[in-house]
């Protein structure tokens, strides 16, 4: 059991096993982050919807309470800023994000993902409602660029890779609130075309199942160890029986 084969052998097994349980605590950890996150969607956007302009974007710890919270605004689009989000998708289909500035009363404005156009349409976008409008969404932190991600273009764009509200602000004249809406109702209605974003998935995913399943094949792994050692054991019985014999 101690030649150097079964040595590696022993320390092959216990690796695997090592990594396998570790594994399946990940995916726990990921079990819970994800219920953290279902309980923070479920309770913020089940609030009454709160006037966006009286909210206080102070601090990075002000906008993560606020991200999926129910908000209302009342302002009027400026249709001239109007862009779109692309490589979005939504049930199966490509397309991309409408995103327009809506102007509040005090002379800010906040960017309103609007809804969700198909690539058939995205030639002509639908245009915004006209005149002072009323809205109910929820709102959500700016995107920000990932590792590997690539940047926008520099200069005023009507395509962005994703809603970086600090890049939509260097080519829009009013002060935009540092987060954004996700447009769910609004007075007058928006148009037919732009389907609603989706909501995110609430399930509690496949983790609970990966987790088991790691715990399975590090059982099994122990399992096969003490198999092959008995194996071997009784091997080596045999051989000593035989030679040892008359």
């Amino acid at each position: 059991m101690f030649r150097p084969r079964w040595v590696a052998f022993h320390l092959a097994c216990l690796l695997g096993i090592v990594v396998m349980v570790n594994l399946s605590f990940w995916q726990l950890r990921r079990l819970d982050d994800k219920r953290d996150f279902n309980r923070i969607v479920t309770e913020r956007s089940q609030l009454d919807p709160v006037d966006v302009a009286s909210l206080d974007f102070g601090s990075e710890t002000e906008i993560d309470s606020l991200d999926w919270r129910a908000v209302g605004a009342v302002g009027t689009y400026a249709t001239d800023e109007q862009v779109v989000v692309v490589n979005r998708s939504q049930n199966g289909v490509a397309g991309v994000n409408v995103v327009t500035p809506l102007v509040l009363d005090d002379g800010r404005a906040i960017a309103i993902v609007r809804g969700f156009l198909p690539l058939s349409q995205v030639d002509s976008p639908p245009d915004a409602p006209e005149g002072e409008v009323r809205l109910v969404g929820t709102l959500r932190e700016s995107d920000e660029r990932r590792t590997g991600q690539p940047a926008d273009v520099a200069g005023d764009v009507e395509q962005l890779l994703r809603l970086d509200v600090a890049r939509l602000q260097e080519q829009v004249d009013f002060e935009l609130l540092p987060m954004y809406v996700l447009l769910e109702v609004s007075a007058p209605a928006d148009s037919d075309l732009l389907a609603p974003v989706v909501s995110p998935d609430l399930s509690e995913g496949p983790h609970l199942s990966y987790a088991v399943q790691w715990l399975i094949f590090a059982v099994a792994v122990v399992v096969g160890w003490v198999l092959a050692v008995q194996r071997s054991r009784r091997a080596m019985r045999r051989k000593s029986s035989t030679t040892s014999g008359p």
